[in-house]
């Protein structure tokens, strides 16, 4: 079996499932928490979490933040939006929804690529 029929498998029409593996956060040594900054996970579930997000990109973290609760057209999630636009402004950084179901913050310096790869 060569390396391209291990990736797309026999057929070359999808990929064996079997052959990907979970990853435990927990697995992995804090050794990273000693760098400048940090990518951090949120979940924006109301106004509050807001705050936390915030806090984190002011002190140069890039901020993904779930927005799965909130419909892109729901009147709170324009004002959380409107919120973090204007952070990321003050900041220098950068704010991209991607899809739906995220947002993505980050601090000054860091830029969004508008394009996907591959």
């Amino acid at each position: 079996m060569g390396l391209m029929s291990k990736i797309l498998g026999e057929s070359g029409s999808s990929r064996v499932t079997d052959d990907y593996v979970e990853l435990n956060a927990n697995d992995f040594d804090g050794a990273a928490a000693d760098s400048d900054f940090q990518v951090r996970i949120a979940r924006i579930g109301d106004k509050q979490d807001v705050i936390d997000i915030k806090d984190a990109v002011y002190d140069g973290d890039i901020v993904i933040a779930d927005i799965t609760r909130h419909s892109t057209q729901d009147r709170t999630m324009e004002h959380i939006t409107d919120e973090l636009q204007r952070v990321a402004s003050e900041v220098g950084g950068d704010i991209v929804q991607k899809d739906d179901d995220q947002l993505i913050i980050t601090p000054a310096g860091i830029g969004i690529s508008r394009e996907r790869l591959g």
